[in-house]
């Protein structure tokens, strides 16, 4: 066993700076909140700081991210026909999980009946962003300028350059050896880039749970306790126990050890609340610790964080549910199925739109003729909940990655099972001479 052993997993280290965070945002709120010294310079400063250049510094990573894994991953396909059969199964994965949460929503919303008796005097006007139409959605997937794409962060427009971009280096011979040769060398090093951000993750989680638990109202929390709990526990049902089911059934592999490996993108995901910003730990999970090849998590991974939505779809499925019962309107059946359909090709439709889960709550309560200002009852809480909401997502993004992986035969088994795996691609060494650790360490 070698030193690198004794010491304390990033896991370990990421749940310690969330811990600490929560606790040291609860004696801000409650012993300090009167020290300005404190608030001003602690919270709005120091905090503040840390948990924005560390959601910042993940961010920075999606784009070349995104792009030179997906150029990787296209130009190494020998077939291109099996770019179509990847997107198409992908696609119906997709959709298929989010119409099975918006089923278990609704479920749940009329079983435990979180609306009834709801005070409707703190209901306030409410106006949410209109939402872009499918068909314009389509359009836009294809951009004009690349290059502006990026800047922007426009996932599908990048993702659709990548494809092409790809399918070129794969069709040009010797040329697009060379230039496939050259992007696998930047998806290492950005992949390194990735590990350098993980090892200071504690520090960066630490500050968002320090500065969010110091603001954060728990009073609208105690109003809404029942919408909040089964929102809550339904998200965790679908999360642990849909995806298991789901998982063991379409791979036959262990959804525990699928779980375990998850912990980190999952931490990752509560403490930023963006999917988006996940995206490259949801890549090294899914490639360095599963073993799902790189050309199908390129593709499923970016493309899962902008049209799949589970959580945001279960919390549209509770909050129609808790807003009906609020406002004594009893829908149909007829209405129910309206609002899985409607939810479902929401997820799509306002793919990469700010705001997204509560654009897609308006266009769902609309459709059923629900009053809008009914979401002025619910954002109190949306907060704390679109953080659990988020690590849904990607769980159900890397449950889809290695289901559509294993059924292309593109997945490691072994690497799967091996606790190890990914662990030694974790470390970093600043010592280039330092000799490397014994190969039995870890894999």
């Amino acid at each position: 066993m070698t030193t690198d052993n004794k010491k304390m997993s990033l896991t370990t280290k990421v749940l310690l700076g969330m811990g600490l965070g929560v606790v040291a945002g609860f004696i801000f709120r409650t012993l300090l909140a009167d020290v300005p010294l404190v608030q001003e310079y602690i919270v709005g400063g120091v905090l503040q700081v840390g948990g924005q250049i560390f959601i910042a510094s993940l961010t920075m990573l999606v784009v070349p991210l995104i792009f030179v894994s997906l150029v990787c991953g296209t130009s190494s396909l020998k077939d291109l026909s099996t770019l179509g059969r990847l997107g198409g199964k992908t696609l119906s994965f997709y959709l298929f999980t989010t119409a099975i949460a918006i089923s278990l929503a609704l479920f749940m919303g009329n079983l435990f009946k979180p609306g009834k008796g709801v005070d409707l005097s703190s209901a306030a006007s409410f106006e949410a962003g209109e939402a872009p139409s499918l068909s314009s959605v389509i359009i836009d997937m294809f951009p004009t300028n690349p290059i502006h794409s990026m800047a922007e962060g426009n996932t599908l427009q990048i993702i659709v350059f990548a494809v092409l971009f790809g399918i070129a280096i794969s069709l040009s011979g010797k040329a697009g050896e060379r230039v496939s040769a050259l992007f696998n060398d930047f998806n290492e090093v950005i992949m390194k880039l990735v590990t350098l951000l993980m090892n200071i993750a504690p520090y960066g989680v630490f500050c968002l749970m320090a500065q969010l638990f110091s603001t954060l109202g728990l009073d609208a929390i105690v109003n809404l306790m029942e919408y909040f709990l089964v929102l809550a526990g339904t998200l965790l049902l679908h999360g642990l126990v849909v995806y298991s089911i789901m998982f063991r059934v379409l791979t036959g592999l262990s959804p525990l050890i699928f779980l375990k490996k998850m912990e980190d993108a999952i931490m990752f995901a509560f403490s930023t609340a963006s999917s988006n910003a996940t995206i490259p730990v949801t890549m090294e999970t899914t490639t360095r610790r599963m073993g799902v090849d790189n050309k199908v998590a390129a593709f499923t991974v970016p493309l899962g964080a902008t049209i799949n939505m589970d959580g945001t779809a279960i919390m549209q499925g509770v909050a129609t549910a808790f807003i009906a019962q609020a406002y004594n309107i009893d829908l149909s059946l007829g209405d129910y199925m309206m609002v899985i359909l409607t939810a479902t090709l929401a997820s799509v439709g306002t793919a990469g739109v700010p705001g997204v889960g509560i654009i897609m709550l308006a266009m769902v309560l609309n459709q059923v003729g629900l009053p809008v200002e009914g979401i002025a009852l619910i954002i109190g809480v949306d907060r704390l909940l679109d953080m659990i909401r988020t690590a849904v997502n990607i769980t159900g993004d890397s449950v889809v990655t290695c289901i559509v992986g294993k059924s292309e035969g593109a997945m490691d088994i072994a690497r799967f099972n091996d606790p190890n795996a990914g662990k030694r691609e974790e470390q970093v060494r600043f010592n280039r001479n330092k000799a490397p650790a014994a190969p039995d360490s870890d894999q």
